[in-house]
């Protein structure tokens, strides 16, 4: 019983792993869509406040998902 429930858990964490990558990615093609520059022409020319915004946007998604992840394990 504990060893399934702990398989559970580890295949739900890998899960929430790859969903919180996709929801970062998915977070990224957002914000280049909806703004008038090329984000990643911006992070080539070392635009910081460019790097920032996406830096903002990785952490909050990651901390977002992982919240949801850590609550919903056992």
């Amino acid at each position: 019983m504990q060893f399934t429930a702990m398989i559970a858990n580890f295949i739900y964490s890998i899960l929430g792993g790859i969903l919180t990558l996709l929801f970062m990615y998915l977070g990224y093609k957002w914000f280049d869509k909806f703004t008038d520059f090329n984000t990643s022409n911006e992070l080539a020319k070392d635009n910081r406040a460019v790097g920032l915004v996406v830096m903002g946007i990785f952490i909050g998604v990651g901390v977002a998902i992982g919240l949801v992840i850590g609550l919903g394990l056992n």
